[in-house]
């Protein structure tokens, strides 16, 4: 078994006090033995407006933030799996995440699929895509310390064609760094997410955004892991006081126990899927 670390922070538009944040995550990661710290998406910042999303963006190479996490993880020797916005064409920006190595290299990285493009009723209304390039391909699972992961990013949550893809190619852990908003979170975040872990019998590591990132967003927290069998194994609340983690063990022969006992992949896609299509 191995540990993992899922953390939670709220995210501003100044990437230098957001690195405070996830600095204090990393040196609580390593306190409790975590070999892979989990953070949410657009840990390196999230702005108020279109505008200064697309103004605060550079480039990882250029990037204190994600410089200062690939310090942090040579230092500590701990992967650290992180979202982050990168320049697009176009005047836009990328919405990715970054798997950064126990050695501070950024090995993987996966681009969001599908944007978040709602009107909430007495809510929010988001238009992602007006400053966000959308990606166009999924990441093949990879090997770290905790197993083999797949990457998505927050709405892609709502599409379980893609975790149903990376579990096809033998994923044992997905991830789903969010910030989904409250109205949004209170009434599907712990359903779905405990639907992906148990139509993909995998672990769902989940870090999310909390809290007031400025006068006209706040997000629903509530980072979570979840076991292959739809277990809420680990969980943080929904109210911002300070960064904070989550940990929980990380058993691939868990994974192996309930996909040999109850088999589903061998099922409906592969009778089916073609005569779908």
């Amino acid at each position: 078994m191995t540990i993992a670390a899922v953390g939670q922070i709220c995210s501003t538009s100044s990437m230098s006090l957001n690195l405070v944040q996830c600095k204090l995550l990393v040196a609580k990661a390593v306190a409790a033995g975590a070999k892979a710290l989990f953070l949410p998406e657009a840990s390196d910042y999230i702005g108020k407006s279109a505008t200064e999303t697309v103004s605060l963006v550079q480039s990882v190479s250029d990037s204190t933030f994600v410089l200062g996490l690939q310090e942090e993880a040579r230092r500590e020797e701990l992967a650290i799996n992180v979202g982050v916005h990168e320049p697009a064409q176009g005047g836009k920006v990328k919405n990715t995440l970054l798997w950064i190595d126990q050695k501070g290299n950024i090995v993987q990285r996966y681009q969001k699929l599908h944007l978040f493009d709602v009107d909430i009723k007495n809510g929010p209304v988001l238009k992602e895509s007006n400053s966000v390039e959308k990606g166009m391909s999924i990441l093949p699972p990879f090997e770290t310390p905790l197993g083999r992961v797949g990457l998505t990013i927050c709405f892609d949550l709502r599409f379980p064609e893609i975790s149903l893809a990376l579990a096809r190619m033998n994923c044992q852990v997905i991830t789903y760094p969010s910030a989904f908003t409250v109205p949004t979170g209170t009434a599907h975040w712990e359903p779905l997410l405990r639907a992906r872990a148990i139509e993909t019998q995998s672990y769902v590591v989940a870090a999310a955004q909390v809290g007031a990132h400025n006068e006209k967003r706040i997000s629903y927290g509530h980072s979570m892991i979840i076991s292959p069998w739809g277990e809420i194994i680990a969980k943080l609340g929904g109210q911002w006081k300070e960064p904070e983690i989550a940990i929980a063990d990380i058993d691939l022969d868990i994974v192996k126990k309930i996909r040999t006992e109850m088999p589903l992949l061998r099922r409906t896609y592969d009778q089916f899927f073609k005569i779908w299509t």
